[in-house]
């Protein structure tokens, strides 16, 4: 299997109205989607913290009605919130009004008009109506934390040959990912950090 850790030019270019990235900025914008989780964004934020590191979270509704705690520190902590669905649905696999309805249902709990689609994907044709309020936002770099197949290491040599400036990173906030994530994260900033990057939140 291909693995796009970086997203190739060409799906920017079809999909030209989401925001893939951010030009003339020397920040990078990590961040997590699925969110929040229990044990893990507990950890994140205090890593974070501990770092002085803001960060988008791409919540999921369901998430945030089981942890209401978790996404009043994400707001006290200073990180930008973003709406990742109700139940994160794929919007391939999902009807229109189905879809439609599973963002707005999230939004009264999430109040963002930043949106991310779980997965990535969504047919095309949903996009105009979603665009009418919220701004959608993708990614330019990829961490496939997810992964099993690939080592920690191999996705940190990533890591340093693509990153730059203006990259949005996904990374995520789910139990799959606990312990692979509290391994790559902390080695991840050293690298964003020896390329003389800083950090920044996607803004509304």
């Amino acid at each position: 299997m291909i693995r796009f850790f970086k997203t190739p030019i060409l799906h920017r270019f079809i999909f030209y109205r989401r925001v893939w990235g951010f030009s003339n900025t020397r920040a990078v914008f990590l961040t997590f989607d699925d969110g929040p989780s229990e044990d893990l964004t507990q950890w994140i934020l205090d890593f974070l913290k501990k770092e002085e590191i803001k960060a988008t979270f791409f919540c999921v509704g369901e998430n945030v009605q089981k942890h209401p705690e978790l996404l009043e520190r994400i707001k006290i902590d200073g990180h930008a919130i973003g709406n990742h669905t109700m139940g994160h649905e794929n919007g391939l696999k999902t009807s229109k009004k189905r879809y439609l309805a599973s963002i707005e249902e999230a939004n009264t709990v999430v109040n963002s008009n930043l949106f991310r689609p779980p997965y990535g994907r969504m047919w095309f044709s949903y996009s105009k109506a979603i665009r009418k309020k919220y701004q959608i936002i993708m990614w330019s770099w990829l961490s496939y934390d997810f992964a099993t197949s690939l080592s920690t290491g191999s996705i940190l040599q990533k890591a340093k040959k693509q990153i730059k400036g203006g990259d949005i990173i996904v990374l995520h906030d789910n139990p799959k990912v606990k312990d692979r994530l509290k391994e790559l994260l902390p080695e991840l900033i050293r690298i964003i950090r020896e390329k003389e990057l800083n950090f920044d939140v996607i803004r509304k």
